[in-house]
């Protein structure tokens, strides 16, 4: 692809990244920018700037220029919804620069699976890949002794400046309603503090992210995503999560959070909460005219998470 972006794609990125300046904190020496994004069907893509009405999908060269230019702003991002075909995802990478590198799962099997991949994606500037890359495995549980998520879990380790820290990934199981997820989101919580509190184990800095299909504070997922000092930041409580949401539909799908001593001490070393973090807003500055549903299938449904960190 040669041809130079319309009118159209360069004002929808100046927009963007001016939004983005005042939103997002600038990379620094002393900081590291961790993000996760449910990104909607990130799979097949339409090869032109501009999608037609008759095209699929709507995702399009435009749509990929302002998804890498939201990702650009971190240091690493988490990304759910990554489909089995690669395409979509290659370009972002190709749109992101040289610098920036991907680990990605293998497409998850079975109808509750989705086809869906798992994958980071980091600049190698400014963070690598320390050697831990994994999936989520549980042993038997009771009866069930086959029993696994529907979409595996998958981590993997980094180190900026010297500082080593985990990320474990998630998508949970949305199901036919809360009470299929609610297996799930306790089975995680449990082993990743098992995980976080084993010593002499590749563990260090264990923060988890992702999509956990949460309901509000108070509501049993989320009491059981934090049963075991699983904490996210108090400044994501009150931000969207997806493009949909309004005051009466307010949720926690997407979190970011590590784990806590029971007097409420950071597990945290070397690492420390900056007491930045938020969401993006990405829709008033692209794609204007087109509904939030049509924004939704070329960019996401989802907002960016984010999360600031100073080195210690």
């Amino acid at each position: 692809m040669t041809e130079q972006p319309p009118g159209a794609v360069t004002e929808d990125l100046d927009r963007l990244r001016t939004a983005l300046t005042e939103s997002i904190p600038a990379k620094t020496e002393s900081n590291l920018l961790v993000g996760t994004w449910n990104i909607r069907a990130l799979g097949e893509l339409t090869a032109k700037w501009l999608a037609g009405p008759k095209d699929s999908p709507k995702r399009d060269w435009h749509a990929i220029a302002c998804l890498a230019e939201v990702i650009s702003r971190f240091d690493v991002v988490a990304v759910q919804e990554s489909r089995r075909n690669p395409v979509a995802l290659k370009r972002l990478l190709e749109d992101l620069g040289p610098h920036w590198k991907v680990i990605v799962s293998d497409a998850v099997e079975g109808a509750a699976g989705n086809g869906e991949r798992l994958a980071f994606l980091y600049d190698s500037t400014r963070v690598q890949p320390s050697g831990l890359v994994g999936e989520i495995v549980l042993p038997p549980i009771g009866d069930d002794p086959q029993r696994q998520f529907a979409r595996t879990p998958y981590t993997a380790s980094f180190a900026r400046a010297g500082v080593e820290f985990t990320l474990a990934s998630v998508h949970i199981l949305w199901g036919k309603n809360p009470a299929e997820r609610l297996p799930e989101i306790t089975a995680f919580a449990q082993w990743m503090r098992a995980w976080a509190v084993r010593p002499n184990d590749w563990n260090a800095n264990l923060i988890v992210l992702g999509d956990f299909n949460l309901d509000r504070i108070g509501d049993p997922l989320y009491e059981a995503f934090i049963s075991t000092g699983l904490w996210p930041p108090t400044e994501l409580n009150a931000v969207p999560r997806t493009i949909f949401d309004d005051d009466k539909t307010k949720h926690f799908y997407d979190q970011l959070a590590w784990f806590s001593k029971p007097d409420g001490t950071s597990l945290l070393q070397g690492l420390t909460y900056s007491k930045r973090a938020g969401t993006f807003d990405f829709v008033p500055h692209i794609f204007q005219g087109l509904s939030r549903s049509e924004v939704s299938w070329r960019v996401s449904d989802h907002y960016p998470l984010w999360c600031e960190f100073l080195l210690a």
